[in-house]
C-alpha cells in the first residue's frame, strides 16, 4: 500500500536541504521579528473558532479546486467569519512559500503555516514568512523533538498546533505543555478520513488543553457534533473548497461560535 506520509517526508528532506543552501539559518534568524501569539489570543477570546484552509490539492484525491487561487480563498474565508487561515507550503498540496507571503500581505487573520516540520529550520523559516503558528505532527517527530520544537516555536512568538492521529500520538502530545492539540481525522497511510477518529480520542483529552478537529468535516452537522463533544474549533480544507457555495459554508462552520455565545 502506498505510504503517502513517507513519500512527503522523504521529499521534505530534500526541500529543507535546498532551502538551507539558499538562505542559511543564521541569516533567517537575523531577519526575524517575533510574533505576538495571535492564535492563542484569538482562541482565548472566542468559544469556537474555524481555521479555514486554503487548499487546492490533495495527494490522495488530486486537484480539489480549479476555480480559485489561494489568495481568493483567503479573502472569502476572512470575509465570512473564519477565525484563522491555514495555508499550505508543501508542493504535494500545490502549496508554496510565495502563496503564503501573498496571503500574509492581503489578510489580517492569524496564519498557520501548514507543512511537515522535520527540522527546526522550518520553524524559523515559517516566522520569516509571517506565520503566526506552525503545525507539529507528532507522528513524524520523536518525543524529544516535539518538545524541543514546541519551545522553539514559542521563543519566536508563535503558537503550535500539535497534530495527533492515535493514542500513541496523543500520549506524546500530552507529555508536552502544548496548548493546542489537533486531532487529525485522516489516516496518514491511506489519507482516508472519518470524524470518528476525533470521537475515539476525545475521552483521553486533558481538559486544560484546547482541542481542534481536523479534516473530514463536510457538514454543519459534523461541526456541531464535534463542538458538543468538546472541541474548541475545527480545521477544514476540502469541506470548504469543494462546497457548492464556499462563502455560505464558511459562515455555517464559523457561525457555531456566535450561536454558542448567544445561548450562554
Amino acid at each position: 500500500m502506498r505510504d503517502i506520509l513517507a513519500e512527503i517526508v522523504a521529499k521534505k528532506k530534500d526541500i529543507v536541504r535546498e532551502a538551507k543552501a539558499r538562505l542559511p539559518l543564521a541569516e533567517v534568524k537575523a531577519r526575524l521579528r517575533p510574533g505576538t501569539f495571535r492564535m492563542a489570543e484569538r482562541f482565548r477570546a472566542e468559544p469556537w473558532n474555524l481555521i479555514a484552509e486554503c487548499k487546492l490539492q490533495s495527494p490522495a484525491k488530486g486537484r480539489l479546486d480549479r476555480t480559485h487561487t489561494v489568495q481568493q480563498l483567503a479573502h472569502i474565508y476572512e470575509e465570512n467569519g473564519a477565525a484563522m487561515l491555514s495555508v499550505h507550503t508543501d508542493p504535494h498540496f500545490l502549496g508554496c512559500n510565495e502563496d503564503f507571503v501573498k496571503v500574509r500581505h492581503e489578510v489580517q487573520l492569524p496564519l498557520l503555516r501548514k507543512d511537515f516540520v522535520i527540522d527546526e529550520y522550518q520553524i524559523y523559516e515559517a516566522r520569516l514568512l509571517g506565520a503566526d503558528a506552525v503545525l507539529l505532527i507528532a507522528r513524524i517527530l520523536t518525543p524529544a523533538q516535539l518538545k524541543e520544537y514546541l519551545y522553539t516555536v514559542w521563543s519566536l512568538g508563535m503558537d503550535a498546533l500539535v497534530e495527533v492521529h492515535d493514542e500513541r500520538d496523543m500520549e506524546a502530545a500530552l507529555a508536552t505543555p502544548a496548548e493546542f492539540i489537533g486531532i487529525n481525522n485522516r489516516n496518514l497511510v491511506t489519507f482516508t478520513t472519518s470524524i470518528e477518529q476525533t470521537m475515539d480520542l476525545l475521552p483521553s483529552m486533558d481538559r486544560s488543553r484546547t482541542f481542534i478537529s481536523e479534516s473530514g468535516i463536510f457538514t454543519r452537522e459534523d461541526a456541531e457534533r464535534l463542538q458538543r463533544a468538546g472541541c474548541s474549533g475545527i480545521l477544514v480544507g476540502e469541506g470548504l473548497v469543494r462546497a457548492e457555495d464556499i462563502a455560505a459554508q464558511t459562515r455555517a462552520f464559523a457561525g457555531l461560535g456566535r450561536e454558542q455565545a448567544a445561548t450562554a
